[in-house]
């Protein structure tokens, strides 16, 4: 059985590995690839963490407090600037909300986009650990590293903090590598979609926000496979490293990271609407 998965999950990645080809930032679609009409009416924004999980962990910070901070302010722009926009929340507030809340609440309203935001740390015994840095952007994707599986098991963790897990998430076991290979096979149709909206908000904070950003990688996350529709989760930066902890947990640095989110929305909306 675990050949036969792990025969499925190479044919996977090759399928799917002519979409990490390098794409300019700015190339529109296919206009056969775009409906005629379409509007992205609908964003959900979704702060990682929450209540009892408090995400990784700053010397002087708590994950849940900045991915908050920057999904509300991201939304107030997007209000502001895209009046046509509704932006949904999975939390407004310090509260925990199961992951696979986050989900449902995307799929049942029919949202045209998921952000999901985060914030990373390296790993507690790592060498140097304190000088990991850089903002990722994730596309679910089989993980194709061990550091993008580490990534994705601790994001995806907060499984085990709910009640009935096993029964909310059908046997998926966020330690399991087999869990990640038949989870890798989902989203597939949206991937090109949320690869193009991945390398807009890498370029905004690489260029225009002026930080070091580490690319636009794969892995499995929970809150990405599930959604049906085009959805990235953003890693912020480190907050291991007390250089990127200062930036992030600063209320004009959130501003300019969710200004980068944003600016990435409006340019990836722009190509999909075609008149």
């Amino acid at each position: 059985m675990l050949k036969r998965l792990l025969l499925i999950s190479c044919l996977f990645i090759v399928c799917i590995s002519t979409s990490f080809l390098p794409v300019h930032v700015s190339q529109a679609p296919d206009k056969s690839e775009v409906l005629l009409g379409y509007k992205v009416k609908t964003v959900v924004i979704d702060a990682g963490h929450g209540g009892k999980d408090p995400g990784t962990l700053g010397k002087h910070t708590k994950e849940k407090n900045i991915t908050l901070r920057v999904a509300l302010e991201l939304g107030r722009i997007i209000k502001r600037n895209l009046p046509g926009v509704k932006v949904v929340y999975t939390r407004t507030t310090d509260k925990f909300v199961e992951l696979y809340r986050r989900t449902e609440l995307a799929n049942r309203i029919k949202a045209d986009l998921f952000i999901s935001i985060h914030c990373n740390a390296a790993a507690r015994k790592a060498r140097n650990r304190s000088r990991a840095k850089g903002a990722e952007v994730y596309v679910m994707g089989n993980h194709v590293s061990e550091d993008n599986l580490a990534i994705a098991k601790r994001e995806n963790a907060s499984i085990l903090l709910e009640k009935n897990y096993q029964r909310n998430y059908g046997g998926f076991d966020p330690n399991s590598p087999q869990s990640y290979i038949l989870l890798a096979m989902s989203q597939q149709v949206h991937m090109k979609h949320s690869l193009n909206l991945a390398r807009k908000i890498d370029w905004e904070i690489k260029n225009k926000v002026r930080r070091k950003t580490r690319g636009v990688k794969q892995a499995g996350f929970y809150v990405l496979a599930r959604t049906a529709m085009p959805s990235v989760l953003v890693e912020l930066g480190f907050l291991s490293n007390p250089g990127e902890e200062r930036f992030l947990n600063d209320a004009l640095g959130q501003i300019y990271m969710a200004s980068a989110i944003f600016r990435a929305f409006r340019a990836y909306k722009k190509e999909l609407e075609v008149k």
